[in-house]
């Protein structure tokens, strides 16, 4: 499932009192960290706001007295070297802010961005290769930095969460230092849709904020989210917490905060709950399997080589566009030095069915079964695969053999449930889609599938229920769903 992050901001300095900014405060060094990453492998796509955001945002800072250090597109290396810069500028007073545009997933917690060239496969892989928010925020307390400000438009679905699903979309509730402001673009655990324009609404409205003179952060964010809600007709609403115990403005100036111009600035609200009901946006992915719908149902039996006649024609395009792709090329090149290596031949099959390359995806979810005939994750892809493909029978014997090795395995309750609702068996659905809630609460697929079973069953207020929360949480689920056959 998406995600984005679009922005972090990251903000430290020993501040004034409320009103004019003192001396004290225009002496402070301001030095920022921006990053716009846009060009990930696993994308269908660029992604068209990061950069420009960035520069946006690069080019005000240094207007408002901010040396500015800039990256676009950084792996892991390049984005821990440019952390490390900045980390070793900050000394007691800095104002230290780090402006990151690109992917992020939130995982045990914590929201982390992600470089272009992580390799996420499991929830761990995230934890390896993103950069955790929280750790940002206290390597930045821990050498000195007084007010830390974090700005993240982080609320767009993914390419990475189609390969797993125990935790929620959106961003999580940040643990931050004290004198620490944090703003997300979107309410926790939320997506945002792609607008399809060359900027972000949320970066749009905090610019215009922060060219405002003589206001503190908290109303320059106050206001930006007003902003963006207004503009959204609620369907994004930032979340902003604050622990600041001073007052910084981006830019000091002659009038009291309190007749700036702009909307009226609100108190700084706790934790804004997801609006609802949220757009359709365009289809989205789920663990193993993406957009495209597919063209026939498979077989029980594993399908035929992606080259025979038997491949459907939308399938053979997909393979040969897949032929150049980075990570296809590098588990193909293993599987022909080793054609039982499990480990590729398992994520192979991962993202030919995140691409739509149902058959193929099959044929090696086969082979890995072969080879390790205990590996509950392929039972559980497998599954989910062949629901998508409407080979029903097939699908929950696959569940209920993942279940029957991992018993309350969240991802398979919530495959199986896929399969009965399909199959007609709403109350069977149901009890699935019960057991994967109870384990995670924002399993997004299993509240709108809970749904969509107790409309069936005639409990049509409590379905619209789970179905209008499932929608506020993620405007693609419906999109997603659909591409599964399931209305």
């Amino acid at each position: 499932m998406k995600i984005r992050i679009a922005l972090i901001a990251l903000l430290s300095l020993s501040a004034a009192p409320v009103g004019h900014a003192t001396a004290a405060e225009e002496r402070s060094p301001r030095i920022a960290l921006v990053i716009g990453n846009a060009k990930y492998p696993d994308a269908e796509a660029p992604l068209k706001e990061p950069i420009n955001d960035a520069r946006d945002i690069a080019a005000e800072l240094k207007r408002d007295g901010f040396e500015v250090e800039t990256g676009e597109n950084l792996g892991g290396d390049g984005m821990r070297r440019a952390l490390e810069k900045l980390y070793g500028k900050v000394t007691p007073g800095t104002v230290a802010l780090v402006f990151f545009s690109g992917y992020g997933i939130q995982s045990s917690r914590q929201s982390y961005m992600i470089p272009v060239d992580a390799q996420i496969w499991t929830e761990a892989d995230v934890r390896r290769d993103g950069f955790s928010l929280e750790t940002v925020l206290n390597e930045l307390n821990g050498r000195g930095a007084g007010v830390k400000i974090a700005l993240l438009d982080a609320s767009r679905r993914n390419p990475f969460e189609r390969r797993f699903r125990s935790f929620s979309a959106g961003l999580a509730p940040v643990i931050a230092p004290s004198n620490t402001l944090v703003m997300y673009s979107a309410a926790l655990s939320s997506v945002v849709s792609e607008a399809g324009s060359d900027r972000s609404l949320f970066a749009t409205e905090l610019l215009k904020e922060i060219k405002v003179p003589d206001i503190t952060a908290e109303q320059t964010l106050n206001r930006t989210r007003v902003n963006v809600t207004r503009a959204s007709r609620s369907e994004q609403v930032p979340w902003i917490s604050s622990s600041l115990a001073e007052d910084f403005a981006f830019i000091p100036g002659s009038r009291p905060s309190s007749v700036a111009a702009g909307p009226a600035a609100e108190p700084v609200p706790a934790p804004v709950a997801p609006p609802r009901p949220a757009p359709v946006a365009p289809a989205p992915a789920k663990q193993a399997a993406v957009a495209p719908t597919p063209a026939a149902p498979s077989p029980a039996v594993a399908p035929a080589a992606p080259a025979t006649a038997d491949t459907p024609r939308d399938e053979s395009k997909i393979l040969l566009a897949l032929a150049d792709d980075p990570t296809v090329k590098s588990l193909n090149s293993k599987i022909t030095e080793n054609t039982e290596d499990v480990g590729a031949l398992y994520r192979r099959g991962q993202v030919y069915a995140s691409k739509g390359a149902y058959f193929a995806a099959l044929k090696d979810f086969d082979a890995t079964i072969k080879l390790s005939p205990k590996d509950v994750e392929a039972y559980n892809n497998r599954c989910w695969v062949r629901a998508v493909t409407n080979d029903l029978a097939g699908a929950l014997k696959d569940c209920n053999e993942a279940l029957r090795l991992r018993p309350n395995f969240v991802d398979a309750l919530d495959s199986r449930g896929l399969v009965n609702l399909k199959n007609g068996q709403s109350k069977n659905a149901i009890t699935d889609f019960d057991a994967a809630l109870k384990i995670n609460p924002q399993l997004t697929s299993s509240l709108y599938g809970r749904g969509l079973a107790k409309q069936r069953l005639g409990q049509t207020a409590e379905g619209e229920l789970d179905i209008n929360n499932a929608k506020a949480m993620d405007p693609d689920i419906v999109k997603e769903f659909a591409s599964f056959g399931v209305r």
